[in-house]
């Protein structure tokens, strides 16, 4: 047993860990790892699979993005065309600067337009108002809960926290994106789209956004769970992730396994015509930030305490940082690890992806606890990323 597997059976022995499924591959296929442990459920106590289906949360962007740069191939969209002719309510609030003595929220209009490219990179001004406090005061001030809602529109309609393109924050701006997708495809559904363009031709199954209407991922859907007062898992099966969503959330709404979305990440480090045209690749790749929202992406990932915690997918907090469309990217080497230029990201309930295209590398791991990104969980999948680099380097002196 390898050191990260042995940290994954410690977990759960400790009961801190309910579940896990992991995989990993290198780009021409001659290394292969995958494993699982655990259970999928702590009230069946079903064992986790690697065709387990997972709430996948925000590992649902990279397949938002791609569909987007096929939208921006067909003529549908403009990656630096004001968006606003198509989804007019996106930042229609302007931006909230302060409230007022009467508890209102003072707003300034925006002066420069909203783009695909802003969105895609997180630099329009869009925020997530369960992780924003000013937002959150905002949704008070109007007797609303945050993220709350059936329409993506109810969810996502709120100020910026700065003028587009002016600096970086992770939101909703991938939201907006589904919604662009949506709108110029007649009102197909983001679901319906990916279906045809992105899961079908990659030969992906048990995939939706609505995995009730799907008898046989309910089957391997996996619970839940939530790490109580004493470290420990328990059940928290009740919760629902997408808060009541009854549209496609596109920043986050993707119910899959390990076992499938391998096969969209092998398809990407691959450049698979099946799904992008190479000049859409090159795009989706290449560095995105300017160095003043750069240095605020930096800045975030460095001495915020919340953002440096979950969003650095355990890269070092001080190793220097861009924004692709496809994700986070590591622009600092890590020794024995990632390579320059490695994209990470992950998904609410510790999940965590990799995608070293210099070394020929990826992988996938996933579980299922609360609260987001918990730090003793994504500990142990940094183990694993690392195990990974090891079992690699390993198998190539063989």
């Amino acid at each position: 047993m390898a050191a990260f597997e042995k940290s994954y059976q410690d977990a759960l022995d400790s009961g801190l860990l309910p579940g896990v499924s992991m995989m990993a591959s290198n780009k021409e296929g001659t290394f292969k790892y995958s494993n699982k442990f655990g259970v999928k459920s702590l009230k069946t106590k079903e064992h986790m699979q690697l065709d387990s289906v997972l709430a996948i949360a925000s590992c649902t962007k990279l397949m938002t993005a791609i569909a987007a740069l096929q939208c921006v191939e067909k003529g549908l969209l403009d990656l630096d065309a004001d968006i606003a002719p198509i989804v007019p309510e996106a930042g229609k609030f302007g931006i909230i600067t302060a409230f007022d003595e009467k508890k209102e929220a003072v707003l300034v209009p925006k002066t420069v337009p909203i783009t695909l490219r802003q969105l895609l990179t997180h630099t329009s001004g869009q925020a997530y108002d369960i992780i924003t406090p000013v937002l959150q005061k905002w949704r008070e001030s109007r007797g609303e809960e945050p993220w709350t809602g059936e329409t993506m529109s109810q969810k996502t309609c709120m100020p910026l926290l700065f003028q587009p393109g002016t600096s970086w924050l992770y939101g909703t701006s991938m939201d907006w994106v589904g919604q662009l997708i949506e709108r110029v495809n007649g009102g197909e559904t983001l679901d319906a789209y990916m279906r045809k363009s992105i899961w079908d031709p990659l030969g992906m199954k048990n995939i939706s956004f609505f995995p009730k209407e799907h008898p046989e991922m309910m089957e391997k859907l996996a619970d839940l769970s939530a790490l109580g007062p004493d470290g420990k898992a328990i059940d928290f099966s009740h919760f629902d992730i997408t808060y009541g969503a009854k549209e496609c959330i596109g920043g986050g709404g993707i119910y899959t396994s390990v076992e499938e979305y391998m096969k969209l990440l092998q398809a990407v480090i691959r450049e698979d015509t099946a799904l992008l045209k190479p000049e859409s690749y090159v795009e989706l790749f290449k560095p995105q930030l300017d160095e003043t929202c750069k240095k605020a992406l930096n800045d975030l990932l460095l001495n915020d305490e919340g953002y440096r915690v979950i969003f650095n997918c355990m890269a070092p907090p001080e190793a220097r940082k861009n924004w692709c469309f496809a994700g986070l990217l590591i622009e600092d080497e890590q020794l024995g690890w990632f390579k320059k230029n490695t994209i990470v990201w992950g998904g609410l309930p510790c999940l965590i992806w990799f995608m070293d295209r210099e070394a020929g590398l990826y992988g996938f791991a996933g579980s299922q606890v609360l609260p987001p990104m918990a730090p003793p969980i994504l500990q142990l999948h940094g183990h694993f990323e690392r195990g990974i680099y090891e079992m690699y380097d390993a198998s190539k002196t063989k």
